[in-house]
């Protein structure tokens, strides 16, 4: 009987059916491997998440996103009420995503739901002059959230750059918890620096292997007289967020911290700084809260004076391994009417070199943060001013929209070295 038959009774061959069965297993696999972020074709898509002038809000900035141990996607920011300042009317605002970031809930306020607290007397110099609203109005800021192994989402956020508080959620950021304040745990610096102005993050923290919850800060003194005036370090807790501790400051004269856990266990945290030198600064720890290394500026990632975005990331079997994740705008350019040119670096060596990158968005674009989906892909939430204004200006603004980018390694490993 040929291999290409079908007997009489309309039953078919052995070959036939054992070859169709073999088609049939490889194509599972090759549908397995594309659902794990293994696929050989890159793919990248992106929505918009918050866009200026929508649902009674000025402005959306200050993005962070994390992906909780059952897969669900959790992104957030500063919703700016009556301008686009630094500090007024803010709310943080949130959206879930059941699908690995292709559909979205709607917009929801998640923090401060507590006791309205009085304005921070204290601000920069050169911002004294500037509009930040009146006594009534309340600064809520910069999100920090931590997806844990055990299901539990942490969420620590600021008001006013002078309180620090705590809530939590145990079903994927659809309800949270009353807010704890832990300013205390701040209040242990002041030995050191005699802040007058901090704030976590912003963008995600992360729990190590250990179980410790590691949450990088920043906190600044605006007096020139001021024997320390800016510094960055971390907070963290060794009881799932029962309580909290102060670490060590990790890096003077920096702001904007980042951090992610190496494969072997350290912690790496990288800083936006005024250095002239215009690169990224790192620091390295055992143990995610003291025991800071001497301070290293990484050639190959410029600094703007901008948050950026980093996550560790398990790798695919042609990555090499383990591989770091970092996000920015790559440029030297100081000015923020000059922020653009969101990049996304890799490296294979937990942050010594990053040979691998690729522009996810040469327009005007600012703060970043990662996160990577149960099936290998990663997600950029940043802010992006790319394609036609919603609101006419007379320049190019960073800060029209909150966009979400998922994308697999593929995409990114097919640009080759940065320049």
């Amino acid at each position: 009987m040929s291999s290409c038959c079908t007997c009489e009774s309309g039953v078919r061959s052995p070959r036939i059916w054992r070859n169709g069965l073999i088609s049939g297993l490889l194509l599972m696999c090759l549908m397995a491997l594309a659902d794990r972020g293994m696929s050989a074709e890159p793919s990248i898509e992106r929505v918009t998440l918050f866009e200026e002038g929508r649902d009674g809000f000025t402005l959306y900035r200050i993005p962070g996103i994390v992906v909780t141990s059952r897969g669900s996607v959790l992104a957030y920011c500063e919703a700016r009420k009556f301008s686009a300042a630094d500090r007024g009317e803010i709310e943080i605002h949130l959206r879930r995503s059941t699908d690995g970031g292709r559909s979205w809930s709607s917009p929801r306020q998640v923090a401060h739901q507590g006791e309205r607290l009085p304005r921070n007397p204290h601000l920069p110099p050169g911002k004294k002059a500037k509009d930040f609203g009146g006594p009534e109005e309340q600064t809520v800021n910069n999100p920090v959230a931590i997806a844990c192994r055990d299901g539990t989402v942490h969420l620590l956020y600021c008001v006013e750059y002078m309180r620090c508080f705590h809530i939590r959620s145990d079903d994927d950021g659809v309800s949270w918890s009353k807010p704890v304040e832990i300013t205390s745990e701040f209040e242990a610096f002041r030995a050191e620096l005699d802040w007058q102005a901090m704030a976590t993050g912003p963008g995600h923290a992360i729990e190590l292997k250990t179980g410790r919850l590691v949450v990088p800060f920043w906190m600044s003194n605006y007096n020139p007289k001021a024997k320390r005036d800016k510094g960055v370090g971390v907070v963290f807790s060794d009881d799932g967020g029962l309580t909290w501790q102060p670490g060590e400051i990790a890096i003077w004269d920096a702001g904007e911290p980042n951090v992610a856990e190496l494969a072997d266990g350290r912690v790496l945290l990288t800083a936006r700084n005024g250095d002239p030198r215009s690169r990224r600064v790192s620091v390295i720890s055992p143990n995610g809260a003291s025991d800071w290394s001497s301070p290293r500026f990484i050639d190959e990632l410029y600094e703007p004076g901008c948050m950026a975005g980093m996550v560790s990331h398990s790798g695919i079997p042609d990555s090499g391994g383990p591989l770091l994740l970092f996000s920015n705008a790559q440029t030297t350019e100081r000015a923020h009417s000059s922020r653009r040119n969101l990049t996304i670096h890799l490296s294979r060596d937990g942050g010594t070199t990053w040979p691998v990158s690729r522009v996810l968005e040469p327009g005007p674009s600012a703060y970043s943060d990662l996160a990577i989906l149960p099936d290998g892909y990663v997600l950029c939430c940043f802010e992006d001013g790319s394609g036609p204004p919603i609101q006419k200006r007379k320049r190019d603004w960073a800060y029209t929209r909150i966009t979400l980018a998922r994308f697999n390694l593929e995409w990114l490993l097919q640009s080759g070295s940065a320049p």
